[in-house]
């Protein structure tokens, strides 16, 4: 399994962005997908969970509304569009695979090298 984050970038507050995480791999259909971030000084932090069938999401709090998470199995795909983007949003986020439906951090098992997320005006 192979995973592989892009689309972060330097956006200002209230702005937006897609963050696309590609994976390659057969047993990529039967994991769970979550992003998962990381500031500066700060631990990692699960912020949200796609089912192994795209139907199912989960959102941590600091982030429902605002991020959502979406799934196309026929392109090996996994999407989070971050909508109304806070300075406290700034981090690295990590797409990551588990064989549960988690945003528990430490129970993802294979990891991509991660995207940096910059809010700042």
């Amino acid at each position: 399994l192979q995973l592989v984050e892009s689309g972060g970038g330097l956006v200002q507050p209230g702005g937006s962005l897609r963050l696309s995480c590609a994976a390659s791999g057969d047993a990529w259909h039967y994991y769970a997908v979550g992003w998962i971030r990381q500031a500066p000084g700060k631990g990692r932090e699960g912020v949200s969970c796609i089912s192994a069938s795209g139907s199912v999401t989960k959102y941590v709090d600091t982030v429902k509304g605002r991020f959502t998470l979406s799934r196309d199995t026929t392109k090996n795909m996994v999407y989070l569009q971050i909508d109304s983007l806070r300075p406290e949003d700034t981090a690295v986020y990590y797409c990551a695979e588990a064989s549960e439906f988690t945003t528990d951090p430490d129970k993802f098992d294979f990891w991509g090298q991660g995207t940096q997320v910059t809010v700042s005006s």
